[in-house]
This record gives structure tokens, C-alpha cells and sequence, in this order.
């Protein structure tokens, strides 16, 4: 199995692929920890909704995390609950919870690979099941514009947040977002979950970053190459 072990390594070896057209998952894979469900518990915390939403959905979130509750309805249900607020004000939420909570948990080397993807003529979009706005508020940070993000969305009247879903990017979503919005496949694919496998599989190339035990055992299966950024503790 190939397990890449230091970054120089990780780095030269997707770009000695020369790849055209790269899709990056987020949450794990471009940073530790989890932006959606952050921002999430963030926003519920500084009553940006109603006190009787946030109460269903804590209620919510326990269920899920009690099995109860999918992970497409999860991650739907964290932008739907932002109904009736107006997107500028979701954006500078997004961009302030992020800078201040997640920016100094990016892997550097996962981020120098994007930048010389981009250098090289590499087409990177980055594929999230997480809210459209932490992700935008995050690929400013990647250099990745709005218009190859693929995130969990809904539609917007005006400057008005609706409950109507455009996408939730999870599992089988990935690809089909991919498809339909991009319609071709990765050259390659970069992810962390059991989530991301799907899209990892689209790709010709997969690469397995951060990879929690089901996707480390995907991983292998498929002889994806392995790498664990510096301080996420290699299973090696």
C-alpha cells in the first residue's frame, strides 16, 4: 500500500500526474475538524435564528448523532434553518467564524499543493457537504473561486435565504453534483471520509487525505494513495 510519508513526497506526487482537473473535498481534507458542524453550533450559540429553532435543532442534532437522522438531512437542515436571513449577513458570519476558528487549522501542505495545482493550469474545485458560505469564506484562503464550489446550498430571493435546497454534496451527491455541474470527471480526487469514496472513485487518480478508519480501509482496498498531513497522527 502506498502510504506517502512526508509532505515534499505528497506534494511531488500529485503533481507529477500533471493533472488538468482536480475536486478537493474540505472538512479533514483541507483542514482538521469540521467547519459545517462549527459553524453550526457557532451560530446557535450568538442567536443568529429564532430561540425555538435553535432549540429543534439541537433537538436535531442529537437525533443524528443518535443514528435517527441521515447525514443529507443533517447537512440540508444546517442551511435550511437559516431561512429568512439575508445572504450578506450569513457571508460575513461565515467569513468571521472561519478566519477566527478554522484558518489556522489548514494543512499547510495540502494548501501549497492547491496553490501550485493552480500555477500549474490545474482546474480545482473544492466539493462540500458543508453550507455554501463557510466554504466560500474558506477558498478565499485556497484561491478557489465561488464558481468552482459545489457546497450545500439553497436558493436565494433577492438577498433572502429560502428552505428550498439546490444541493447537499454527500456520498453519492458528490459525484452527481460533479456531473451535472462540471459534466466530466476528476483527473484526480482528494478526501478524508467514507463520504468522499464515491468521488474518489469517479476519479482516475484517488488520494486519501487524513483518512478516517472506513476510508483509510477503502483506501487500501482500491490502492488509493495514503497521506496523513504533519500532527494528524499516522496510522501507519
Amino acid at each position: 500500500m502506498n502510504v506517502i510519508a512526508n509532505p515534499a513526497d505528497f506534494v511531488a506526487s500529485v503533481l507529477k500526474l500533471k493533472l488538468r482537473f482536480a475536486v478537493f473535498d474540505c472538512d479533514g481534507t483541507l483542514w482538521s475538524g469540521d467547519a459545517g458542524e462549527g459553524f453550526f453550533d457557532w451560530e446557535l450559540r450568538r442567536g443568529m435564528v429564532s430561540a425555538e429553532t435553535v432549540r429543534w435543532a439541537r433537538s436535531r442534532y442529537a437525533e443524528y448523532l443518535a443514528g435517527k437522522v441521515s447525514e443529507d438531512e443533517m447537512c440540508g437542515e444546517m442551511v435550511t434553518i437559516n431561512r429568512g436571513l439575508t445572504e450578506p449577513e450569513l457571508e460575513r458570519a461565515a467569513q468571521q467564524y472561519f478566519d477566527e476558528n478554522m484558518a489556522g487549522h489548514i494543512f499547510p501542505e495540502v494548501r501549497q499543493l492547491v496553490e501550485q495545482l493552480h500555477d500549474a493550469g490545474c482546474e480545482v474545485w473544492a466539493v462540500s457537504s458543508t453550507n455554501e458560505w463557510v466554504i466560500r469564506a474558506a477558498m478565499k484562503h485556497f484561491r478557489i473561486a465561488e464558481s468552482r464550489i459545489l457546497a450545500a446550498s439553497v436558493q436565494v430571493e433577492g438577498d433572502t435565504i429560502t428552505d428550498r435546497l439546490v444541493r447537499v454534496p454527500s456520498g453519492e451527491g458528490k459525484p452527481r453534483a460533479i456531473r451535472e455541474v462540471v459534466r466530466r470527471d476528476p483527473d484526480a480526487a482528494f478526501g478524508n471520509s467514507s463520504w468522499d469514496a464515491d468521488m474518489l472513485k469517479m476519479a482516475r487518480h484517488g488520494f486519501a487525505v487524513n483518512p478516517n478508519p472506513d476510508l483509510e480501509k477503502i483506501a487500501r482496498e482500491n490502492g488509493w494513495p495514503i497521506y496523513f498531513p504533519n500532527g494528524t497522527g499516522s496510522r501507519r
